[in-house]
């Protein structure tokens, strides 16, 4: 009981982490490129998990670890920073935070995926429905349909759920912060070569709110909330402390509203809150 308690309060404090993620990368996209804020901030959380894995002793993963962590590599250190940082070049953090109610949908079918459970077919006709909510409002809410940054949204919420649901499995054996860390350290070469050929000209005309947003993405949403998260997954369950994320959509839309001054049409609120139900729907016959 201890341990699952101790899972929730510690799964809690990674989607609060994490629910700041998106409000802080809108931010820091206008003062760095999309390229340059995916590499430095995977740069920066690197030298952290390094420093941390020297420092206890660490063992290296096994050989059959090391597919799984180069899934977790391109899923949440790569693709998911790199697919946002783009999306939020076109749109709102509030708008993009609607598609992250799809988020804890995409870990559950990767973990069915992954588990080759048979959920029953209520699963299916709750995920459909999750999906056709969100893609729903993506093309009423643009002129022309869906925006490339919906897309880039959509995108980034499939390549996060598959690093979600093997980071989860891993965790269990390796350790919560030793996932992240070790798949930083897997994804460091390629990221700091990036870092190096996408290098502002100049510094001189970033803001200190891009800086304090650099700084946010690359600690908290690279790393500390990847700590808190996946040992609230190994501790808690993974079913049962994965339930949080139904909570991060709507700190975000919080945030982005307090932080940005972002208008919250009540359509974002409906379509999220509609998203919720069908994730909650979905979990419960998984």
């Amino acid at each position: 009981m201890d341990h699952k308690l101790t899972g929730w309060g510690s799964g809690f404090l990674g989607v609060l982490i994490f629910s700041g993620s998106l409000p802080a990368t809108r931010v820091a996209v206008t003062d760095f490129a999309p390229l340059f804020l995916t590499s430095a901030r995977a740069v920066i959380a690197a030298v952290l998990g390094l420093l941390c894995l020297l420092a206890l002793r660490q063992s290296r993963p096994d050989q059959r670890d090391l597919m799984p962590l180069g899934i977790v590599a391109l899923g949440v250190v790569i693709g998911f920073p790199l697919l946002t940082a783009l999306a939020l070049q076109s749109i709102t953090a509030a708008r993009s935070i609607v598609f992250i109610g799809l988020l804890p949908l995409a870990t559950a079918i990767f973990g069915v995926i992954r588990g080759g459970e048979r959920p029953k077919a209520a699963f299916w006709v709750f995920s459909l429905l999750g999906a056709a909510t969100v893609s729903g409002f993506a093309f009423m809410q643009s002129e022309a349909g869906a925006s490339k940054g919906d897309l880039l949204m959509l995108a980034a919420i499939v390549v996060c759920g598959l690093g979600y649901a093997e980071g989860a499995t891993l965790s269990r054996r390796l350790g919560g912060w030793q996932v992240i860390s070790w798949a930083l350290l897997i994804a460091l070469p390629v990221m700091a070569a990036l870092s190096l050929l996408t290098w502002p000209a100049t510094f001189s005309t970033i803001s200190a709110p891009g800086w304090i947003s650099l700084g946010y993405v690359a600690l908290f949403s690279m790393m500390l909330g990847f700590v808190f998260w996946y040992r609230g997954l190994a501790l808690g369950g993974i079913s049962q402390v994965g339930q949080l994320q139904l909570l991060q959509p709507f700190f975000g839309l919080l945030l982005a509203a307090l932080l940005l001054r972002e208008p919250i049409a009540w359509q974002m609120v409906a379509c999220t809150a509609i998203t919720v139900l069908c994730v909650a729907g979905a979990k419960r016959f998984a």
